[in-house]
């Protein structure tokens, strides 16, 4: 088991139309984080553009391997030197009226070393509050590629995929989750929090979740809240609302200290 420590940032966001401004907020949260010491840093999902419309993002699609949010991505680990999960955005699918809503996580010099294309997408209808993001999001057809940190193993999640513990558990044993998300502010109200602590607890790891925060150009409100939890399900750092980060240390002592205590995980039998 590794028995090394690591500093990990969550950067929080509140995306707009344009995704020149975007990628600028975002290299100001990298550059943040970076600053502060993380090795590791997430951007929340939909970081790149928060449109009008659901197929606004369909305009900006790109080819997997090229395009220029993939660049700015790939760019912005390598400056910085930081494995960075980027967020979300918009590729192409086999379907020409939906993109793949992917995750994709690049190695401090730069490398693709993961991806993940959304397979829960989220719907939604209270009075007049309505989402479905199947409109124009294809559903990803892969498990998310699992990959290492000198930490450990590391298992990726979207946003609605947080409501569906066998999602992770499919993933086997793993040191930290990340998940990028925009969790709408009804919803983030009630069971943000509690999803992602039951997250860190039942699966006795870390959890770091880089959320949008704040109302949007669109007219949408987010929840926000990035936080880090850790495997007791104690959360070491959080940000409300707009623009920032949550950060903290992945403790190797501490996670090994809660797995001895308590070895849920070797009692399971199913």
């Amino acid at each position: 088991m590794q028995d090394i420590s690591l500093s990990v940032a969550a950067v929080q966001m509140v995306s707009g139309l344009s995704v020149q401004d975007n990628l600028q907020q975002a290299a100001h949260g990298i550059a943040q984080a970076a600053q502060g010491g993380a090795r590791l840093i997430a951007l929340p999902e939909y970081f790149c553009f928060m449109g009008r419309h659901d197929q606004d993002k369909l305009a900006l699609a790109e080819t997997p391997g090229d395009g220029p949010i993939q660049d700015f991505l790939a760019q912005q680990a390598q400056q910085h030197g930081v494995w960075l999960v980027g967020g979300t955005l918009p590729l192409r699918s086999p379907d020409a009226h939906r993109i793949y809503n992917a995750c994709l996580v690049y190695g401090p010099q730069g490398d693709l070393c993961a991806r993940y294309d959304k397979i829960h997408l989220f719907g939604f209808q209270k009075g007049a509050e309505s989402y479905d993001e199947s409109v124009a999001i294809r559903p990803g057809d892969a498990p998310p590629q699992v990959f290492e940190l000198p930490f450990g193993r590391v298992a990726l999640g979207i946003c609605y995929d947080l409501r569906f513990p066998e999602f992770f558990r499919a993933q086997g044993e793993v040191r930290l989750m990340v998940l990028p998300a925009a969790f709408t502010y009804t919803t983030g109200s009630v069971h943000w929090e509690v999803l992602l602590r039951a997250r860190a607890i039942e699966n006795q790891c870390y959890v770091l979740a880089s959320a949008q925060g704040g109302v949007h150009e669109n007219g949408r409100r987010t929840w926000g809240h990035s936080m880090l939890i850790d495997p007791w399900g104690d959360v070491l750092s959080r940000l409300p609302e707009g623009p920032g980060i949550a950060a903290g240390v992945l403790d190797a002592a501490r996670l090994a200290s809660v797995r001895q205590s308590l070895p849920a995980l070797r009692h399971r039998v199913m």
